[in-house]
């Protein structure tokens, strides 16, 4: 009640400014007005200090967010049925001003009936015990100079209380109806969370594939070192150093990764993020962690639109480290092609534990799936398909990318748990 109380009587404050003007003004218009002195104008400069206050909270769009903290604090609303920001739409602005009107009513009334009536309470209080009170020309009727003075003053009081907590009560029944979201402050908060989350998501899949590819191999090049470093110093040197240039290529990879931060601040990147011009590089680590690569390219795989090299670059990669990181030094096979202006590219590799003499691929590790689910986004982004399963023994990872790149992001239906498509053809 207390805290209700003083947000009408800050409403009573907001008023005071426009009352004063259209009191200022009245005179000018009307002969003989004066609102200062005339209460039937005081009324008239009241009312038409409303409109101006309307017409304030439509040129200010700042005025929501004040209000909407004054009601937080002082009107006990949750923060979450208010809306953040300045009311941007006119939609919010009209129901903004709307807001503010009746805020600067209620608190008009309820301030004027504080200032004036509590004094006239203890007049009638003290009408039939003082004296020198009730033979004074205080304008009050001979009727209220007896019990009645006493039971008037207690009902005024009571009307100034039962006035504050109706207006109290129904502001703030109100505040969640006018300053509330519109469905315009949720579209836009929903379309920045989805484009936080699509920065996010983004990140995330950057850092899984370049990180992800280096550690799976660092994994099985420092295990081959181990393995033979009391009967094979010279074959543990080479994966020692293996390791170093692996590493270094990891530093450089997250350097372009953490610049992608960098572009969200509108800054250039530090350097370019891998395309298929370092494919032969990325074959070349892979196969330094002992794992055999026969790679084919058809047609002309140079000169693709930026974005899809980029995107087949991060594909291959992935496509390796899960063979690192799930089979092994298992014999990888990988077919790059264009055909029919998309860019298709397949990668194989057997399960794990179907080739003799092949050393065992590492343990597997709860919660994976987020390098396919990685995958599948980033063909859908360029309008193309991608899918991977295991047929005969063999896991077969497959991608289809449009060379134009100019994907509609809807991408093809998603299968549960990999989000990988049926999309891709078999070829």
């Amino acid at each position: 009640m207390g805290r209700r109380w003083v947000h009408l009587v800050l409403g009573g404050a907001l008023l005071m400014p426009f009352f004063l003007l259209t009191s200022v003004v009245v005179p000018l218009i009307a002969d003989g007005a004066n609102p200062f002195l005339d209460v039937g104008w005081q009324f008239v400069a009241f009312g038409g200090a409303l409109p101006l206050a309307a017409l304030a909270a439509l040129l200010f769009p700042l005025l929501r967010p004040l209000e909407v903290a004054a009601v937080r604090s002082l009107c006990g609303v949750p923060a979450e049925r208010l809306a953040e920001g300045p009311a941007v739409s006119w939609a919010a602005r009209r129901r903004t001003a709307l807001w503010f009107v009746a805020h600067l009513l209620a608190g008009g009334i309820v301030s004027g009936m504080t200032l004036s009536a509590p004094p006239a309470a203890v007049v009638l209080l003290l009408l039939p015990f003082a004296g020198p009170v009730r033979h004074t020309a205080t304008g009050v009727p001979d009727l209220f100079h007896g019990v009645l003075g006493p039971l008037a003053g207690l009902a005024l009081l009571a009307l100034v209380v039962g006035t504050a907590w109706g207006a109290g009560v129904l502001l703030g029944r109100a505040a969640p109806v006018l300053l509330g979201p519109t469905p315009a402050d949720r579209l836009a908060a929903a379309e920045l969370r989805a484009a936080e989350l699509a920065a996010r998501n983004r990140l995330a899949r950057e850092l899984h594939d370049a990180v992800g590819h280096a550690l799976s191999a660092v994994t099985l090049q420092a295990g081959a070192a181990r393995r033979v470093l009391g009967t094979d110093p010279e074959f543990a040197r080479r994966a020692l150093a293996a390791i170093e240039e692996t590493t270094r290529d990891a530093v450089a990879e997250l350097d372009t990764v953490l610049g992608l931060l960098r572009e969200e601040d509108g800054s250039d990147p530090a350097a370019p993020a891998p395309t298929l011009d370092g494919l032969e590089a990325l074959l070349g680590r892979t196969r330094a962690a002992g794992v055999p690569v026969e790679a084919t390219v058809e047609g002309r795989c140079a000169g693709l639109a930026p974005v899809v090299s980029r995107e087949a670059y991060r594909i291959v990669q992935e496509g390796l480290s899960n063979a690192l990181r799930h089979a092994g030094p298992v014999p990888v096979r990988l077919h790059l092609g264009v055909r029919e202006g998309e860019l298709l590219l397949r990668v194989e590799n057997p399960v794990a534990g179907t080739v003799a003499g092949a050393a065992a691929g590492p343990a597997a590790r709860p919660g994976g799936g987020r390098g396919l689910r990685g995958i599948a986004e980033r063909a859908r982004l360029l309008g193309g398909a991608a899918s991977a399963a295991e047929r005969d023994g063999v896991w077969r990872l497959t991608a289809r990318l449009p060379l134009t790149g100019a994907g509609t992001g809807t991408g093809t239906g998603a299968e549960a748990g990999t989000g990988m498509g049926t999309g891709a053809e078999e070829w």
